[in-house]
Order: structure tokens, then C-alpha cells, then sequence
């Protein structure tokens, strides 16, 4: 069987190439439990039984000038999303007190907007990393746009230890989702972020309207950069934006896509985030057999996840371990 052929080689330091990801992608309708038994053995192997638990705080919502098509936040269309400057650093604070004393393994910061332009907000961020480097063992994140060397230094020595910048999609893809900005906007911010010496955290949205080949083609861009976490979001679409009348994903179709990337990405934590509850219903702990190692908990910038009690509880039943905060 070819899916156990390829596990075997992974689990040996074998490297998968693109037509072979394709050729699993394509004929593994019918046999995604074998597909899943192989992803969730690799996942075992490189990453455990621990399961990496993720927390976003939306501090700064609304209001944005890129055009993302998926996004309710931009200001180029007219959807529900509230609209708000940025948190002062004691709200970020409280917000990831309660997120680590919920479990959470890593808490992460996220604004609206290309990047951060205003001064004042810029130094409000660095008083809050240095809180919050002083005060939680767990790693700071921050997805806050496009990062210039200069900024990223600063961010860095405040204390902030992660850096996340989704490429959204593959490129050749790219044009029907944003126009006011680049695929290599993006490319340059993660590479500055490595440069850092961030863990960068990069990944993308699922069921725009994306091809098979391209999901593939994102994966191995990842994996080209050597991105370190990889955030799986699947599109949930919001009333409002121009992809409000795309077809969801079915659920198998997002599992088997979620362990195409264990065996693309053996080594690289794989975190399952937004659209998880929506889209996959009832198959939510599915995720961690088909090879995911942690998930997004809480709410999302937008819209509404599972409470941490109820990921607790599926994390517990799978029999797995969520990663201890030290």
C-alpha cells in the first residue's frame, strides 16, 4: 500500500515530494483511514502524545485597509466585526492571565491592519511584551502585519519569543484573494521574522477556492522557509465579504488535508485554528489522528470557538496530554 510505503520512509527521514503528496491527496477518498493511522504514527513520532494549545487576543479589531477577501475585517467591505483601537497593555495582560490559567501553551497577540504604522501603539506592544515576559513562562506571540528588521528587534528584545504571518494561500492563487498587497510582502515578513530569530508561525486558509494542487503548492512553500508551527484554518464564510457564498469544506476532505501535511511537514507543529467547530462538527478530535499536534482554543478575532473546558474534555478523551505550562 502506498500510504504505508511512504509512512515507513517518512518515519526514516524521507523527505516526500510534491507528485507523490498529490497522488495520496487524490486517491485517499477511499482509504482515509489508513491515511489517518499513518499521520497520527508520524505525529506520535516527532511531537508525542503533548498537544500545543493556542490563545489569541483580538487587541486591536476593524478598520483595515487591505482588501483579503475572506476577512471581516477589512474596511473595503461592510460586515458585523467590531471596530476598536488597540487594548492598553493591562487589558492584553488580564486577557493572557486568563488564557494561561485556562491551559493555554502560548498566547498570542493580534492586531488588524497591514502592520503597525502608529508610534504610540508600537510602544504600547513593546510595554506589553515586557510584561509579559516577566510575569508568564509560556511563549509570547504576536501576528501584528508586515515586521521591518528594526521593529522585530525591538519586539524581540521587549521580550516577544514567536512571530505568526500566515502566506494565506499558494501563490499562484494569490491574486484572487488580496490585491493591495504582495505573495512576497508576505515571503519577506516571515524571512525577516526568521532572521530574528523568532519561531515563526505561518500558515494558511483552506477552501477559498483553492485547487487540490495548490493547497499542496502552500505546503511546500512552508516548508521551503522552514517555518516552524503551521496554522491550519479552514474558511468560515462571513456575511459581508466576497467569499460569503463559498461552499464550506466537508469534513473528511479538511482531515485527510490535515494529515497531507504531517507527512509534507513531519517535524513542524500543525495547529488546527480557525473554522475548526463549524466545519468539522462533530469529527473536532479527529484532528489529533489525522496528525495535528495542537489547536487554537478560545474564540477566534471574529467569531466564536468552543469553550477551553470543552477542548480540555476532547483532548482527555482522545487520550492525549495538553502541553504543560511551565
Amino acid at each position: 500500500m502506498i500510504i504505508y510505503d511512504i509512512e515507513k520512509k517518512i518515519l526514516e527521514g524521507y523527505e516526500i515530494s510534491f507528485d507523490e503528496a498529490l497522488n495520496i491527496y487524490k486517491n485517499s477518498k477511499d482509504c482515509f483511514l489508513d491515511l489517518f493511522a499513518s499521520a497520527s504514527r508520524i505525529r506520535e513520532k516527532y511531537k508525542g502524545k503533548n498537544i500545543i494549545l493556542c490563545s489569541i487576543v483580538s487587541a486591536k479589531s476593524g478598520n483595515c485597509s487591505e482588501d483579503c477577501s475572506f476577512c471581516a475585517q477589512s474596511a473595503h467591505y461592510k460586515t458585523n466585526a467590531p471596530v476598536y483601537p488597540l487594548m492598553n497593555p493591562d487589558e492584553i495582560i488580564k486577557r493572557a492571565e486568563d488564557a494561561y490559567k485556562s491551559g493555554a501553551s502560548e498566547f498570542s497577540v493580534v492586531t488588524s491592519g497591514k502592520e503597525i504604522r502608529n508610534e504610540n501603539d508600537f510602544n504600547k506592544l513593546l510595554e506589553t511584551f515586557k510584561k509579559y515576559s516577566g510575569k508568564f513562562k509560556i511563549p509570547s506571540c504576536a501576528s501584528l502585519g508586515a515586521l521591518t528588521y528594526e521593529k522585530g528587534k525591538k519586539l524581540r528584545d521587549a521580550g516577544l519569543t514567536n512571530y505568526h504571518h500566515n502566506l494565506e494561500t499558494a501563490e499562484s492563487f494569490y491574486q484572487n484573494i488580496c490585491s493591495t498587497h504582495t505573495f512576497k510582502e508576505r515571503i519577506e515578513t516571515v524571512k525577516t521574522a526568521k532572521s530574528l530569530g523568532f519561531k515563526v508561525c505561518s500558515g494558511g486558509i483552506f477552501g477559498m477556492g483553492e485547487s487540490e494542487e495548490q493547497r499542496i503548492e502552500l505546503a511546500f512553500t512552508l516548508k521551503e522557509l522552514n517555518v516552524d508551527s503551521v496554522p491550519m484554518n479552514f474558511l468560515n464564510p462571513i456575511p459581508g465579504t466576497p467569499l460569503e457564498g463559498m461552499t464550506p469544506m466537508k469534513p473528511l476532505e479538511i482531515l485527510r488535508l490535515i494529515a497531507l501535511y504531517r507527512f509534507i511537514l513531519p517535524s513542524k507543529d500543525i495547529i488546527i485554528c480557525g473554522g475548526r467547530e463549524v466545519n468539522l462538527r462533530s469529527l473536532q478530535s479527529m484532528i489529533f489522528f489525522a496528525g495535528a499536534n495542537g489547536t487554537l482554543m478560545g474564540n477566534y478575532l471574529t467569531t466564536k470557538g468552543n469553550s477551553p473546558e470543552d477542548d480540555m474534555q476532547m483532548i482527555e478523551d482522545a487520550e492525549l496530554k495538553p502541553e504543560v505550562s511551565s
